[in-house]
């Protein structure tokens, strides 16, 4: 007898919750369990392959003590939703950092195998006065 969809759903949603949790942990090495290893990862004009992409992510240089809240989670089979916030502390100037984020998870077999998402790097970075507070027109 196989799961139900909502018994699916449940544990995808968990998967992915126990993913985010990674980028409080930094315990790449749960990723293996999670991710795999061949996983697509799509966002903000790029495409590329390989569990590599969301270590490096979670091993951001000069941000510390990640803390994710999961401000919205929606899950549907092999598709899991999730909208959140990560408040980082920038290691040169010890401020709290925030950025948002909607990534959408594609899942088999309990790991990520495909997402898409964006988060907002460019609100990250004016809040460290690397980009101007607004655009500057052309």
């Amino acid at each position: 007898m196989s799961d139900s969809a909502e018994t699916i759903s449940k544990r995808n949603a968990e998967v992915v919750r126990r993913y985010l949790r990674v980028f409080e942990t930094k315990q790449v090495a749960e990723l293996e369990e999670l991710v795999a290893e061949d996983v697509l990862v799509h966002g903000a004009g790029f495409h590329g392959q390989g569990r590599h992409y969301p270590e490096g992510a979670v091993l951001t240089t000069g941000l510390s003590n990640c803390r994710v809240r999961v401000e919205d989670l929606f899950a549907a089979g092999d598709r899991v939703t999730a909208a959140f916030t990560l408040t980082y502390t920038h290691d040169r100037s010890g401020r709290d950092l925030t950025m948002t984020g909607i990534k959408s998870y594609r899942l088999r077999d309990g790991r990520i195998v495909e997402f898409w998402g964006e988060t907002d790097l460019y609100g990250l970075l004016r809040q460290v006065g690397l980009v101007p507070e607004q655009v500057p027109p052309l």
